[in-house]
């Protein structure tokens, strides 16, 4: 219900704008993904009304007018098939020295998050905030495994964003209004690749948000640091950061946030209690926020 009503309100925000709408697939993580969930997604969108322009299932034109090939002129639109454009942003980032391998284990991690950090404030998008222990290794000094044709390559150690502790993050919510994140405080040195060759979300929105020409990125609320995060990103890639519209979140009738757990809920099970469009978006469901 939350995706689908996020989605549904980057459609009329698209709309109203004469605008293009995008569907991107965030399909990184090979456990947690598969083709028949991206499959009974778009089925769902398309039942509740809604076209998008450019992505998989894109009908129409892209924003240029041209017929539709491969989904638009900006595909792959799974993130999954875009690894190589990743990797050479991440490339960009360890040559300049933003970015730095972290050898600590889980174990590690989680003792460091066990301890209080004066002033954080918790947040649906957290993760805890690193003490640094990594913070003076480099690529060399990890003893990683030697360069492929004369190349380092990301796998073999999960790689962190360095970020100057104390600089403020600020931007404007098209929705909720002006947002303000510290680094150091809200948020620390963040992954921006896995040691499983994977790259993290933050830097797979950032730079395909950058390369696809996205002017306004609409999503849940709970992912608001995830967007002070990626600013800083795209500040280091040398591009400028989209608008962002972040919708509040869909709640149960306790108002608490809706999850997985609640399959009951899902939109899927809701069309098969013979439920109609018109029932979701005139809120006549006591799930509502």
């Amino acid at each position: 219900m939350g995706h689908a009503r996020t989605f549904w309100t980057a459609y009329q925000r698209a709309r109203d704008a004469s605008g293009t709408l995008v569907m991107r697939m965030d399909d990184l993580d090979p456990e947690r993904s598969r083709g028949e969930y991206a499959d009974a997604a778009i089925e769902d969108l398309r039942w509740l009304g809604i076209r998008w322009q450019e992505g998989p299932g894109a009908t129409g034109q892209d924003r240029a007018g041209n017929r539709l090939g491969n989904g638009g002129p900006y595909g792959p639109y799974l993130q999954s098939k875009r690894h190589s454009i990743y990797e050479n942003a991440w490339r960009g980032l360890m040559r300049r020295g933003l970015i730095y391998p972290c050898r600590c284990t889980r174990k590690e991690l989680a003792s460091a998050a066990s301890a209080p950090h004066e002033g954080a404030q918790p947040s649906l998008d957290d993760e805890p905030i690193y003490p640094g222990t990594c913070r003076h290794l480099t690529a060399e000094t990890a003893q990683l495994p030697g360069p492929t044709a004369g190349r380092f390559v990301p796998e073999a150690a999960n790689w962190r964003f360095r970020v100057n502790d104390t600089v403020a993050v600020e931007f404007h919510d098209q929705h909720l209004g002006r947002q303000r994140f510290v680094a150091g405080i809200d948020f620390g040195d963040f992954l921006v690749w896995r040691r499983d060759n994977i790259p993290s979300y933050q830097l797979a929105c950032a730079v395909d948000d950058a390369a696809m020409g996205i002017t306004e990125v609409v999503r849940g609320a709970d992912l608001l640091k995830s967007t002070a995060r990626q600013i800083l990103l795209l500040r280091a890639l040398g591009v400028p950061a989209p608008s962002w519209y972040h919708c509040t979140l869909v709640a149960d009738h306790n108002g608490q946030r809706l999850a997985k757990r609640h399959d009951a809920l899902s939109l899927r099970a809701l069309r098969q209690r013979g439920l109609t469009p018109m029932n979701i978006f005139s809120a006549e469901l006591p799930v509502m926020a």
